[in-house]
């Protein structure tokens, strides 16, 4: 992230072998690519590296099927079949046939996810993926994205939206062309879904209504990138003012609610930590506990109804037998 000109593109072209370094070295996958020539470097980019750019760069007078199949080309050999694969695992199974021309903005850069994974790279390098999306196509390709991580890719992200910048792991702030900033973040997408969904909960308590208007929820504001995500995974409903649980949303926040509710009164009652800063202490520990655990624990208080701040907590399988 960074403002414009800070040198974010140049940055993620040198990573890419695109652009060569003025001084210094890039090493990657303990790679030195920096040093490699020309017909090493196309090599080392097409078996290792996908591009999604945000001006598409599809070939006009291929169709999209054509697009993906080029980059297998360069890589080995194009295979119809596996090509028409990836673009139906980003929802374009049935656009193989059409010209860049005949599709919309947010198809076109699906089209170019599909071209980025065609050969399973180790990194995908994604110049502002999203900059030129409605909001729809937006959730979908940064989804696409968010499913690439979980599976192990490497995902360098250049963006201007703070939003979507919230949802990576580590950020790299850049200013006139030197790095400024380096933040890890120690929350995780499912720990963040997990406290967005507690936020939900927390507010149809206070309101009493099952369905929520977003901007009157500090958190959506603040998240609203994973909000999308999560109601593209069917955790949460979401339309233009109206936010809800989906009912897998509503089990997963149930359980949450429960664990951290179930955790605080550990602390207050066995370990006779002040009321006040139980929430605190019970969000270090929570996301360890596993059903298994949080039922035990349950039965070790012998089933409380509430927590020390008298909201109530979930009942579990424990609490039923009982």
């Amino acid at each position: 992230m960074g403002p414009s000109g800070s040198g974010k593109s140049t940055l993620l072209n040198i990573l890419g072998g695109l652009d060569a370094p003025t001084s210094g070295r890039v090493a990657l996958d303990g790679q030195e690519i920096s040093a490699l020539s020309g017909n090493a470097l196309a090599r080392f980019r097409a078996e290792k590296i996908g591009f999604v750019f945000q001006q598409f760069h599809l070939i006009p007078y291929l169709t999209a099927l054509e697009n993906v199949m080029l980059a297998q080309y360069f890589h080995s050999l194009s295979d119809e079949r596996e090509a028409a694969e990836a673009l139906g695992r980003v929802g374009m199974g049935d656009r193989l046939e059409h010209l860049p021309s005949q599709l919309s903005g947010g198809e076109q850069q699906r089209v170019c996810v599909a071209r980025a994974l065609i050969n399973q790279p180790n990194v995908i390098l994604a110049d502002e993926p999203t900059g030129n999306l409605d909001e729809v196509n937006e959730t979908l390709v940064m989804g696409l994205l968010a499913e690439l991580h979980r599976e192990g890719h490497t995902i360098v992200l250049v963006t201007h939206d703070p939003e979507i910048g919230r949802m990576a792991e580590r950020r790299i702030e850049l200013h006139h062309g030197r790095l400024t900033e380096v933040s890890v973040f120690p929350t995780h997408e499912e720990e963040l879904i997990d406290n967005l969904l507690k936020a939900v909960w927390h507010a149809q308590e206070d309101t009493g209504r099952s369905v929520l208007e977003p901007d009157a929820l500090p958190e959506f504001a603040r998240n609203r990138a994973t909000f999308l995500l999560m109601a593209q995974e069917g955790l949460v409903q979401l339309e233009a003012v109206a936010l809800s649980f989906a009912p897998r949303g509503e089990a997963r926040a149930r359980h949450v609610l429960r664990r951290h509710r179930l955790s605080e009164r550990l602390f207050f009652e066995t370990f006779g930590i002040d009321a006040d800063v139980v929430d605190e202490h019970a969000a270090k520990i929570e996301h360890s506990l596993s059903p298994e655990v949080t039922e035990k624990i349950c039965t070790f208080l012998h089933h409380p109804l509430t927590c020390p701040h008298g909201s109530p907590i979930p009942r579990g399988d424990c609490c039923l037998k009982k």
